[in-house]
């Protein structure tokens, strides 16, 4: 009998993807490790592993298929060509898994616990052998060179599975993994609202128009920032910032790096300002969890970025001690990435608060939506010329509006203030940033 595959649920929230791309073919050999498929989710599009070797005898569903569930038999493999299906016989029904609490979300994923039962790990239709360790071939080579006890590691990948990221953190040589706020998560606040679902009815209207079928990732967008402003009370602060001594900064840190090809922009100095403020603040680096208040000991700055599907938000991990130049480097990468649609889950699921800047495009002000399960997003608008009192003189400066978005479960308004007078300091005084 051949071992089903099945349709692997590759990021916490994703209940159905589009199989976008078969990287294999009837009759083909697989060993563990080796590329399957390609499969867009709501977040990116990402490679599907085989766990299990053999021969691929059916492919079951056709590259291109929209909204196919997870758990859905997707091919079959074979011990060999007898195992092939005949010629007309019935292909196996699909087979849907029960849906997992999801997080209530922004314009990204957050980290989340996914249970056995639910895990790609038994994607292969059949129990993987206890005596297997489940590592991606990259993590698995890494372990080798660094001399890392992958039985001693819990993986962070789809369905617990060992990757890159996870032997780094125990090898030394990344910042350990973003710490999970899975309360949220598996048990949302009995008090909040049931959250109604986005406009479904279909609209009829004699108007010219043109009508484009929604991405997973739009529809995720979607119904999770509605979920989010249902469920979440948000409170606003807003402050205004004089940008020329960080300008000043940035001019000379980027003239002193010129040769290495670092370029610093103003948002990789307010990511770690933002980071650093958390710090100072820990009331604010939280997340609201039912009967539960979170406390991150870490600062991970979730950044906005925007992507032709929608918006995504890749994570600096651990930005309060990463030099402004590493995070420089870092940011541009998995921005490059995040618009190739290449980010890995654990890129971007978790994060500790959020960045948004809306400033290349000459907003000035906005209030942006909590990304749960964090407990603020600061929004970023446009530096400009304004009249500003200095020394108790009106003189031209270059001011920018930051507002800051709480959740007001978790976090009171005076320890709100005291959040964005601590960035204000920081980005006013911008030697702090690179001490």
């Amino acid at each position: 009998m051949g071992i089903e595959i099945k349709m692997p649920a590759l990021s916490p929230t994703m209940e159905e993807g589009t199989l976008a791309k078969w990287l294999v073919k009837e009759g083909d050999s697989v060993q563990s490790g080796d590329l399957l498929a390609e499969i867009e989710t709501d977040k990116a599009t990402m490679e599907f592993e085989a766990v299990d070797e053999g021969v691929i005898g059916k492919i079951l569903i056709a590259e291109g298929t929209d909204n196919v569930k997870v758990g859905t038999v997707i091919a079959i493999i074979g011990e060999g060509e007898a195992s092939v299906a005949a010629p007309g016989s019935a292909a196996p029904p699909p087979v849907s898994i029960p849906a997992r609490p999801e997080p209530v979300e922004g314009p990204s994923l957050s980290s989340a616990a996914v249970d056995k039962k639910d895990s790609p790990s038994t994607s292969s239709g059949h129990a993987v052998k206890e005596d297997r360790v489940k590592a991606s071939p990259l993590a698995k080579r890494i372990a080798a060179a660094n001399g890392v006890d992958l039985t001693a590691l819990t993986g962070t990948g789809p369905g617990g599975r060992i990757v890159k990221a996870d032997v780094e953190g125990k090898s030394g040589t990344a910042a350990p993994k973003t710490v999970s706020a899975e309360p949220v998560e598996a048990r949302p606040a009995a008090s909040a609202p049931a959250a109604t679902s986005t406009l479904t009815t279909p609209i009829t209207t004699d108007i010219p128009h043109s009508a484009e079928k929604l991405s997973n990732m739009r529809k995720t967008i979607a119904r999770r920032l509605t979920e989010a402003k249902q469920t979440i009370p948000h409170i606003y602060l807003t402050v205004d910032v004089q940008l020329d001594k960080l300008l000043k900064l940035r001019g000379e840190i980027n003239a002193a790096l010129e040769s290495s090809g670092v370029k610093l922009s103003v948002n990789d100095l307010l990511i770690k300002a933002l980071a650093k403020a958390l710090l100072q603040v820990p009331k604010c680096n939280v997340s609201f969890a039912g009967d539960q208040l979170i406390s991150y000991s870490r600062a991970d700055i979730s950044v906005a970025v925007s992507v032709p599907a929608g918006l995504i938000t890749p994570i600096i991990v651990d930005a309060g001690s990463r030099s402004v130049s590493a995070i420089s480097t870092e940011m541009k990468e998995l921005a490059a990435r995040a618009k190739d649609g290449k980010l890995q889950p654990h890129e971007y699921q978790g994060g500790t608060a959020s960045l948004s800047n809306m400033g290349m495009f000459g907003i000035k002000h906005f209030e942006a939506v909590i990304n749960p399960p964090q407990g603020m997003i600061m929004a970023i608008g446009a530096g400009e010329k304004r009249p500003y009192v200095i020394d108790d003189s009106l003189q031209i400066a270059t001011i920018m509006s930051a507002t800051g978005s709480f959740d007001h479960r978790a976090i009171d308004g005076a320890d709100g203030a005291q959040l964005m007078a601590a960035f204000k300091a920081l980005v006013e005084s911008p030697l702090g940033l690179v001490a």
